[in-house]
């Protein structure tokens, strides 16, 4: 069986104030074009679909149209979840009717994990499918009083699916969180924290025994132990942190029970790449003339002294700047009392306050007032996420 397994579409993503739907558009017609290609039997969507829990109007559309066309021209059944960033209510609704065309959505976590079987020529293969939920709502969804961090949602999850587990049979998980394994991941400054004070990290052994599992959450393509887990990464590159990365889908492709799946990325071409460039404003500006860019770009200005309008006199020749910063000025400037200090993008709430706190009383934050302030911070997160 081939499986296409992707992760992370962010539709109605906005970066540095700019829509990224026509990209989107165009990298999901480099994504179908694949399926045209491989005609997988299953496309795997771990998550994430939307960038927020209300997405645009275009956002929307652009779904439909994309799921239609793989549905009805192609024929590739769809399994999709929902992600940190998604609306599970809104995912799910109408998600039965649709079943009978092949698109499988599960939008919210439920006491039972919802079961998809498919069948090739070595026999049936279990799909289960596990939403993203933080914590007290996987408690509550369960109904277990023992869950309070994310791996021991999965550890309720996965249990109740293995005392039901076909025997002899193939079975795959699709989920969405920060699975980690022995060697480090690679994170993005696009990716929002699952939670606070370290609760989201979630063992890889939990995992054994699966034939494979599709994993979403992290922006980058990537095994967490082999390539029997793996995140198929974003579609696109959301941040400037990840101008290294090469975006792709996880070509997937099972046997017979017992053997290993085969791997293969498909690369996925875009719109427009993104780039970083440094030197001095007037080098980048001359340079620019010759290479007449299109690329989103992150500027570095190394120049010493005062500039006047430097973002729009760079964005004469490349037009899409999207960030801009002095390095120079940057390495010079000292913090201020209540800076959150040096990588504050990648700090999640708490430790931000934790340094607040600290910069402002010249005092470490007490555990009694961690314990006040860390269902305030969840809540806001909850809000945050709709």
């Amino acid at each position: 069986m081939k499986i296409l397994h992707t992760g992370d579409w962010h539709l109605g993503k906005i970066v540095n104030q700019v829509y990224m739907t026509e990209d989107q558009e165009h990298i999901l017609e480099e994504l179908i074009g694949i399926i045209e290609k491989e005609k997988p039997e299953v496309l795997i969507i771990a998550g994430d679909i939307y960038d927020r829990a209300v997405p645009p109007v275009e956002a929307v559309e652009l779904l439909d149209r994309t799921l239609s066309r793989i549905l009805r021209q192609h024929g590739t059944n769809i399994l999709a979840i929902s992600g940190n960033h998604d609306s599970p209510e809104r995912l799910r609704f109408c998600s039965r009717i649709m079943e009978g065309s092949g698109l499988f959505i599960e939008g919210g976590l439920k006491a039972e994990a919802r079961k998809v079987t498919l069948e090739d020529s070595f026999g049936p293969v279990n799909f289960y499918l596990i939403p993203y939920a933080d914590p007290a709502d996987a408690r509550g969804a369960l109904g277990d009083e023992e869950i309070h961090t994310h791996e021991d949602a999965f550890k309720a999850v996965l249990r109740r699916i293995r005392e039901t587990m076909p025997a002899g049979e193939r079975n795959v998980i699709v989920g969405h969180g920060f699975v980690t394994g022995v060697v480090a991941l690679e994170q993005s400054d696009s990716e929002r924290p699952l939670s606070i004070g370290g609760t989201d990290c979630v063992d890889a052994e939990l995992f054994g025994g699966f034939e494979y599992t599709a994993l979403g959450h992290l922006h980058g393509a990537q095994k967490v132990t082999d390539d029997s887990m793996r995140y198929a990464g974003s579609l696109l590159k959301y941040s400037f942190s990840e101008v290294r990365q090469h975006k792709s889908a996880a070509l997937v492709t099972l046997s017979e029970k017992g053997t290993a799946p085969g791997i293969e990325l498909k690369p996925l071409r875009p719109r427009r790449e993104m780039r970083i460039i440094k030197g001095d404003l007037a080098d980048l500006i001359k340079a620019g003339e010759k290479e007449k860019s299109q690329d989103y770009i992150k500027a570095v200005l190394t120049d010493e002294g005062e500039l006047i309008d430097p973002m729009n006199k760079l964005r004469t020749v490349y037009p899409n700047v999207l960030e801009l910063v002095r390095e120079n000025r940057d390495r010079t400037a000292g913090e201020s009392r209540t800076s959150a200090g040096e990588g504050y993008k990648h700090k999640t709430k708490m430790e931000l306050f934790r340094s607040f706190c600290e910069n402002i009383t010249g005092e470490e934050l007490t555990r009694e007032m961690e314990e006040v302030m860390r269902p305030v911070i969840g809540q806001v997160e909850k809000e945050e996420r709709g």
